[in-house]
């Protein structure tokens, strides 16, 4: 049973487990701000669902391509199936894909 390590909590689940509806339902702070309310309930439409992930996860999947672009080292929590033990992050900005000094 895999182990997701996300904001300072460890939660276990399924392998082959959303990640966006493990980290829903176990109430961590997957969105910021506005995004809480604004976004597209796990469709792969907006990307404020945008975390860093290291560990095993499906596939990028079209959707995170079209949102994200290539290279960007972050993946949708709604598109990822968890395949192992993952640490998530979380970046700043609305969509989540803000680093340090980047701003909001």
């Amino acid at each position: 049973m895999p182990t997701i390590r996300f904001a300072g909590r460890s939660v276990d689940c399924l392998e082959g487990a959303n990640l966006r509806v493990v980290l829903v339902r176990a109430r961590l702070p997957l969105y910021n701000d506005a995004a809480r309310a604004l976004n597209c309930r796990g469709r792969g439409l907006c990307g404020t669902c945008a975390v860093r992930v290291e560990g095993p996860v499906s596939e990028p999947t079209t959707a995170e391509s079209r949102r994200l672009g290539a290279g960007s080292g972050l993946r949708l929590a709604c598109q990822c199936k968890v395949m192992g033990d993952l640490e998530v992050t979380k970046l700043a900005g609305f969509f989540g894909n803000r680093g340090p000094g980047q701003g909001g």
